[in-house]
């Protein structure tokens, strides 16, 4: 017993990553290959459908080129400006209809200033009753003991339900 305790003495103890880092790390990684094969199709996709445009747009127009498809009825313009244009287009859209919904929203709650929209929001919107003190569990130490606890609560409802079809 002596030998085991001595052992474990001279290992260096490894610093322990907490639960979150890990959580959030595998997520990200989730997260990034999702985007990456999202992107991936697409781009197959798009150069499945019209690969003569695609090559274009990947490498470019060079001087010479450029002034040869100026007499042309259009250009074809490069995949990151397409993207980045796009992207501008999409940020002032989805400003602009945020901003014009929660505007109209506003004025037809006829508020002026956010401690009365918060009232009129409070008046409107039901009450979240309040837990004090708690009727159950509220601090888990981690996603499967909380997953376990709604099992087993789960259970315990079934169990009185069935008891009481019983009685």
């Amino acid at each position: 017993m002596v030998e085991v305790e001595a052992k474990s003495e001279d290992k260096p103890e490894k610093p322990k990553v907490p639960y979150e880092v890990k959580a959030g790390l595998f997520l990200s990684t989730a997260a990034g290959i999702g985007l990456l094969a999202g992107f991936g199709s697409a781009l197959a996709s798009a150069k499945k459908q019209d690969p003569k445009s695609f090559d274009a747009g990947m490498i470019g127009v060079d001087a010479s080129a450029k002034q040869k498809m100026a007499h042309a009825r259009h250009l074809h313009e490069t995949g990151a400006s397409l993207a980045t244009r796009a992207l501008g287009y999409g940020t002032l859209y989805a400003f602009t209809g945020c901003g014009i919904l929660f505007f109209s929203i506003w004025k037809l709650m006829g508020v002026n200033n956010l401690t009365e929209f918060r009232d009129k929001c409070g008046g409107i919107l039901p009450k979240i009753p309040k837990n004090n003190p708690p009727q159950s569990r509220t601090e888990f130490s981690g996603l499967n003991d909380l997953l376990q606890y709604i099992i087993d609560k789960d259970k315990e409802e079934k169990a009185m339900k069935h008891k009481s079809k019983e009685s």
